[in-house]
């Protein structure tokens, strides 16, 4: 859903020249600004695939759950994986910035009792110290869907009507998937001052 709503406002971006999409299977989108770079096992990427070398940005969308799946699974494919596809793309794109969705809640003490926090906290961590131009660490909580796109998962039908009254009450977990689609964008070209990006600094960032 994420990576859905981030190509969206880049599509829309006038500013952005092209997209390069590095997926699984494809995502079904034809666009003059989209080429596609598909592969079975992510972890054969080595980053010296063709158009890889002139990037600016990296919106690192990919995530799966931790439910079900032990620490040893999870660690592989989120912090794994994470961090071979950057340093392969770092090796060829030195003056890159690194904008990771990760999630409110991550530990980066790596110490705390709940698994998946302490997994996302070593990956923030460890992609914060890899020497990237700029890393952003986007935590958000609760988004409210882009109308219209494919992927907005079911759940959301029935607990939109949540998100006036979240927001309100308790800014700092709720923004829109445009805001932190937007937010990606603009620090990418712009930066930011902090490196941990909340759902406040997402509103704010989506306003630049």
């Amino acid at each position: 859903m994420v990576g859905e709503g981030v190509l969206h406002e880049c599509l829309n971006d006038q500013r952005i020249a092209s997209v390069i999409l590095l997926n699984r299977r494809s995502a079904g989108i034809t666009h003059p600004k989209v080429k596609e770079l598909l592969m079975d096992n992510l972890f054969e990427f080595t980053g010296n695939e063709p158009g890889l070398n002139s990037i600016d940005a990296c919106f690192y969308c990919l995530g799966t759950t931790s439910i079900g799946k032990s620490e040893e699974d999870y660690l592989r494919l989120t912090n794994e994986l994470t961090l071979k596809i950057a340093k392969a793309l770092l090796q060829f794109n030195p003056e890159m910035t690194f904008c990771y969705v990760t999630a409110k809640g991550t530990d980066n003490s790596e110490k705390g009792t709940t698994m998946w926090a302490r997994v996302k906290g070593k990956t923030e961590n460890e992609l914060a110290k890899m020497g990237f131009r700029h890393f952003f660490a986007f935590r958000p909580f609760m988004l409210t869907p882009t109308k219209g796109l494919r992927n907005s998962h079911d759940f959301y039908k029935y607990i939109n009507w949540l998100f006036p009254l979240g927001r309100l009450l308790y800014p700092e977990g709720f923004c829109t998937l445009k805001e932190l689609s937007l937010a990606m964008i603009h620090a990418g070209y712009q930066g930011y001052a902090k490196q941990v990006i909340t759902p406040t600094d997402m509103v704010k960032l989506a306003k630049k």
